[in-house]
């Protein structure tokens, strides 16, 4: 895991390296600019992209933000609300239990979705031929009553 620390020799680099060295795709990368999310980089005389420690330790949030699956939306806000350290927190907090509660109705339609998995798997036995699968029946029965 690259931490900003270990990163103290890598002053100025070209997309290759920050995308090495945070583990995404020099595509993602541009795709982020271009979605303003990550600010654009100086260039250099040849017109190649050159980041600095800011860029490297805002694409780490970023990152972080999509492991927490947060929409493109989301972090542009909260790297807007970033650069306005002295207001209140209570719209990260809002937004935080909001996702909270979208992660929690996912929860349930997975649940669901997994009863309806475990009910058609026990429709079946491994015993029998294709012709005879539960599965495919009550699936080609479940196509039949909606056609």
């Amino acid at each position: 895991m690259v931490t900003i620390e270990s990163t103290k020799k890598f002053n100025i680099m070209k997309i290759g390296e920050l995308a090495k060295l945070t583990d995404c795709s020099v595509q993602t990368i541009r795709y982020y600019e271009k979605e303003q999310l990550l600010k654009s980089p100086e260039r250099s005389e040849g017109n190649f992209r050159l980041y600095n420690k800011s860029s490297l330790k805002q694409l780490m949030f970023i990152k972080q933000c999509r492991t927490l699956d947060l929409t493109l939306s989301e972090i542009r806000q909260l790297l807007e609300l970033q650069s306005s350290p002295s207001i209140q927190c209570n719209s990260v907090n809002n937004m935080i239990d909001s996702h909270i509660q979208q992660v929690e109705q996912r929860i349930k339609e997975l649940n669901s979705l997994k009863e309806q998995l475990n009910y058609l798997s026990n429709t079946c036995s491994n015993n029998g031929t294709i012709e005879q699968c539960g599965i495919l029946q009550k699936l080609t029965s479940d196509v039949a009553k909606n056609v």
